[in-house]
């Protein structure tokens, strides 16, 4: 990253692909880890591969409820007569062994007994006293779960760079395992900047707006399981600005900010990050959110997002959310999950960027389409409220009309 020249200000917009890139490309992984025990490990990140200590399924173990037979006693082109000689459940295995002409009830998930090689699944058989017929044509090895067929002792479980989900949680306690190693957690500071802003509980003075931004971030950074540093509102004051800055990296490993990062007067945040660090960019060809910074200042990597609600919102998702990702050792990133709908609506938009308008999915049984989700003005923040959806326009569509394809991020999996 190099510090930018003093022609700045007429730095071209970089294309998001090319910021993507450029920013992922810069990032690794936070060092440091800590042992937590299993119920405590949802949302973290493997800091080690979780090996399997035992075969999963322990044992040879009936995939449904029926009979376990021996397939050498089954006639191929008539039904077979067999003596039932006891049960066997899922935790209390049959005791004996299943001579010739003998078959044992067994429960879905109990141990299938020695001497048997297959399972009729009971809705095939009918059963008279002790004597169950089991008709023609069944295979061996039928509605047999394999010891060791989904995990075998030493394999991998679960590499590492997994974040932990409900069903990681699960597996790794199916293994009797009841700790794992996680990195530490991400540490991220985040201030707004901006002398119209106004903390909740106080007065609104005339011009002033109550500030929301750490609101919406707070919840953003919550959900990926960062620790969090909410430092506040800062004056537009270069002082003020400098001396959070200057805290803020001594204290995080990522440093966010909203507000003050055009080329307006009192918008000093650029100005400082170059000086105090270095900048890669500062404009991106999107809408919203055409000012954002990335960059470092001192260990800490630096995001100086746009002050306008849905801007800082569309900034984070888009960009800041994978670089966290990355950082927090999360290998493979998601996908980012984008699906064809048709558009419910018309409108017209220049060829140099791409836009994040916020939509609404429509289900009538035609297929998928989508809607506008209210006014699109990057500082209405109930569209991003009543929207389900980034709608995602390329930087060559110049147009859109009802009934055109377009390409949609349902916000569930990605906010």
């Amino acid at each position: 990253m190099t510090h930018p020249s003093p022609s700045s200000t007429v730095q071209a917009a970089l294309k998001v692909a090319e910021a993507h890139r450029l920013i992922l490309d810069s990032l690794s992984p936070i060092t440091g880890s800590e042992h937590v025990e299993v119920h405590a490990a949802l949302g973290r990140v493997l800091a080690q591969d979780v090996i399997a200590p035992l075969d999963v399924p322990m044992h040879d173990n009936s995939a449904m409820d029926g009979y376990a037979v021996r397939a050498s006693d089954l006639a191929a082109d008539a039904e077979t007569a067999l003596a039932v000689i006891g049960n066997a459940f899922a935790g209390r295995p049959f005791a004996g062994r299943p001579g010739p002409g003998e078959a044992v009830r067994i429960m879905t998930g109990a141990v299938i007994p020695d001497g048997a090689d297959t399972v009729v699944m009971q809705e095939a058989v009918r059963r008279e006293g002790d004597t169950v017929f089991i008709p023609a044509g069944q295979q061996q090895g039928r509605n047999l779960r394999r010891a060791g067929e989904d995990l075998a002792a030493g394999s991998v479980a679960l590499p590492a760079g997994k974040r932990c989900g409900p069903a990681e949680l699960g597996l790794i306690a199916s293994l009797g395992i009841g700790e794992v190693v996680v990195r530490r957690r991400l540490r991220v500071a985040f201030f707004s900047t901006g002398d119209e802003l106004t903390p909740i509980g106080q007065p609104l003075a005339p011009g002033a707006i109550h500030d929301s931004n750490r609101y919406t971030l707070s919840g953003a950074l919550s959900r990926l399981g960062c620790e969090l540093l909410d430092m506040g509102i800062v004056p537009d004051r270069p002082a003020a600005l400098e001396a959070a800055f200057a805290e803020a990296a001594e204290a995080a490993d990522v440093v966010i900010t909203s507000g003050g990062v055009s080329v307006g007067d009192a918008d000093f945040v650029r100005e400082l990050m170059s000086r105090m660090g270095e900048v890669s960019f500062w404009k991106l060809a999107i809408k919203p959110g055409r000012p954002l910074a990335f960059g470092r200042i001192g260990n800490a990597v630096l995001f100086g997002l746009p002050g306008n609600p849905v801007a800082t919102l569309v900034s984070f998702y888009q960009f800041v959310q994978d670089a966290l990702l990355a950082m927090m050792g999360v290998t493979p990133l998601p996908p980012a999950g984008r699906f064809a709908a048709r558009a419910a609506f018309a409108l017209r938009k220049p060829a140099d960027r791409v836009e994040y308008l916020r939509g609404r999915m429509l289900r009538d049984g035609t297929g998928l389409g989508v809607t506008l989700a209210g006014t699109q003005g990057s500082g209405v923040l109930r569209s991003m409220s009543e929207a389900d959806c980034f709608i995602v326009l390329p930087e060559d569509c110049t147009s859109v009309q009802a009934g055109d394809t377009v390409f949609i991020q349902p916000f569930h999996g990605l906010v």
